[in-house]
């Protein structure tokens, strides 16, 4: 039988999900997106595509009405309307938007609808949840969860020696929004930004990582008392946006300017679009380090899952794109299959707990090589 997945959003991230499903021959794959462009070269390649606008709630219900499953990926000021649309539709869902809200105030309407939804189905979140749950629910205790995570352009170009794949809304919205984080079994809360450290990767060198509020649903999930999550970027990337925030320039509120009334962050947003966008082709990895500490078998354990995954030319698909849709579409792959099939809301980490659903996505991953190392020491 073959399966009907709307994929709703055909951007960079959108367009590898699509690439991909449209390779298995048991789904049909349709793509929704208000850009023609995008939808024409999703078509070319074998999908079903319509040009709508995703911010109508009308529009995102006609599109999934006929749907077996639906994959979210919109931007993230979309994102939480879009999944409740597709709820109130009765469509199941996996939903890679990251959107600010809390996810869990879709609960009841997921649970009303019968339906299984996975929300936060990327990279990180996402696979970082994935082997946090598992960790939980293999080992005897869990003391400490450290990820470090980054997207970065392969080339170092002054200003910014940063780019990004997705709206520089949705970076500013991290730099900006406090991290929450868990110490000693107590959550705190801290600036964005903050508590800047140099961490050494191989092949790579230095990075710096500062916290930004990822851990999400882990906090409300998972028992580990000790739990952070800090972004990666080449150094010196954390003081030139705190200075860009300290200074206003993220602000949303309107200030008046010699041509008008303006609202700085819209400004930063236009200039940081073409600044941060990447030309095609032009290449860029994704780098992700988790420590997990424990007991395993009464001995103390450090586990470490290291990935480090690059542009792909031969699929030109760019590595964030395929490291968050891969993740995606093999969440969309366990679904599919029955793997994973209770209904309402759940984050990655849940459905991490079961082994046969982290080994699948595992699996899935390592087929279009993006691998995960993983290594276990004694302590």
């Amino acid at each position: 039988m073959t399966l009907k997945i709307v994929v709703l959003g055909g951007g960079r991230v959108g367009g590898a999900i699509v690439r991909d499903l449209v390779s298995e021959d048991d789904f049909s794959v349709l793509v929704v997106d208000v850009d023609p462009v995008r939808v024409e070269r999703l078509t070319d390649i074998g999908a079903d595509g319509v040009i709508a606008d995703l911010s109508t709630p009308t529009t995102v219900s006609k599109a999934v009405k006929d749907a077996d499953l639906v994959v979210g990926a919109v931007p993230g000021f979309l994102g939480y309307r879009t999944v409740e649309e597709v709820l109130k539709a009765g469509r199941p869902m996996v939903d890679i938007s990251f959107f600010p809200e809390d996810a869990f105030g879709l609960e009841k309407l997921a649970s009303d609808a019968g339906v299984p939804c996975v929300f936060d189905c990327g990279v990180a979140p996402g696979l970082s949840n994935l082997v946090l749950g598992r960790l939980e629910a293999s080992m005897d205790s869990t003391h400490s969860f450290h990820c470090l995570v980054g997207g970065l352009p392969v080339e170092r170009n002054w200003p910014w020696e940063y780019k990004a794949l997705f709206s520089p809304g949705d970076v500013i919205e991290e730099y900006v929004r406090p991290a929450r984080l868990r110490r000693d079994g107590i959550e705190r809360t801290l600036p964005a930004l903050s508590e800047v450290e140099l961490v050494d990767f191989p092949g790579l060198g230095s990075l710096e990582a500062f916290n930004t509020d990822g851990l999400r649903s882990l906090l409300r999930t998972c028992k580990t008392p000790n739990m952070v999550e800090k972004t990666l970027r080449y150094p010196g990337h954390a003081v030139r946006m705190r200075i860009l925030r300290e200074a206003g320039f993220f602000s949303t509120k309107e200030v008046r300017a010699a041509s008008g009334t303006v609202v700085p962050r819209d400004v930063t947003e236009a200039l940081l679009f073409h600044a941060w966008h990447y030309e095609e082709g032009e290449p860029d990895l994704t780098v992700m380090r988790i420590v997990a500490e424990g007991t395993m078998g009464g001995k103390k354990v450090r586990h470490t899952y290291n990935l480090l995954d690059y542009y792909n030319t031969d699929t030109e698909t760019s590595s964030l794109a395929r490291t968050t849709g891969y993740t995606c579409t093999a969440m969309v792959r366990v679904l599919a299959s029955g793997l994973w099939s209770e209904p309402g809301l759940t984050p990655p980490e849940v459905v991490g707990r079961d082994e046969a659903c982290f080994s699948a996505v595992l699996e899935h991953l390592a087929a279009r090589n993006v691998h995960f190392f993983h290594r276990v020491d004694e302590l």
